[in-house]
């Protein structure tokens, strides 16, 4: 599988992120991409104002995901973000979407919201409560999670257990005192504890760090992206899956089961 990194500053006008992402997707798709995997709320922000997350959700048949299922349509390429979707009480999901050929091919709400350092997502975002799905993608099984959703090693276990080969993980990583690090371990970790590989995507620009990185399963970085709009690209290989397993065997060394994720 070769995968693309589309890191980009997500702007408060949708119009424009969707040109944005529309671009990458094109330039993914000629270079070849199986798979593209975007930032965390693609559809519009605005550090000074956090409520437009809100404000300008959209449902999955709106105009935004419309032009993007519109572009994707003809092309084998997959390609992954999280977009806000309105709830019934005015608040909105934050909504992980694939995308292949003019469909929806699955959708997962984030579990784990940012009520942390000072931040409170739960303000403007209602949680999932479903485990997400595994996509097939060019041969392999690809597990869905979305940004804070790394600090919980349970769900990114659980997607091995259920045959994951590769995790991606659209982020939006606020900048802070030793976030980058945070980053960095965090998403390495996730691959080393499951011997998978790791393809996050950060958005960039003046509150987030970007850094998006794809990470194989005994830990190494074989991309990365610094902290300004990107395009990134790596190759999945399930040869270095299957050797990463067979020289360590965590999966079937485990003594305990995982938590069970209702």
């Amino acid at each position: 599988m070769k995968i693309a990194l589309g890191q980009f500053a997500v702007g408060k006008v949708w119009q424009d992120n969707a040109r944005t992402i529309i671009d990458l997707m094109s330039r993914a798709a000629a270079r070849g991409a199986d798979l593209l995997v975007l930032p965390e709320a693609v559809l519009a922000c605005d550090m000074a104002d956090p409520d437009l997350v809100r404000r300008e959700a959209q449902p999955l048949d709106g105009s935004f995901v419309t032009q993007l299922l519109g572009a994707s349509r003809g092309s084998r390429m997959t390609s992954m973000m999280t977009v806000h979707t309105p709830t019934e009480d005015g608040r909105a999901w934050n909504t992980l979407i694939a995308i292949r050929d003019g469909e929806i091919v699955a959708r997962y709400r984030k579990l784990h919201l940012y009520d942390a350092f000072s931040m409170k997502e739960s303000n403007r975002v209602e949680p999932g409560a479903e485990v997400p799905p595994l996509v097939e993608v060019a041969g392999l099984r690809v597990g869905l999670m979305t940004c804070y959703d790394v600090r919980f090693p349970e769900l990114a276990r659980r997607l091995a257990l259920d045959g994951a080969d590769l995790l991606v993980l659209p982020s939006a990583w606020v900048r802070g005192p030793h976030k980058e690090m945070h980053w960095e371990v965090m998403v390495t970790a996730r691959a080393l504890d499951n011997t998978v590989y790791v393809a996050a995507c950060g958005e960039c620009g003046p509150r987030n760090i970007g850094n998006s990185m794809v990470v194989d399963p005994l830990g190494v970085a074989i991309a990365r992206a610094g902290e300004v709009p990107a395009l990134v690209f790596a190759d999945i290989d399930p040869a270095r899956l299957e050797q990463a397993r067979a020289a360590l065997p965590v999966l079937k060394n485990r003594r305990f089961a995982a938590p069970e994720l209702q």
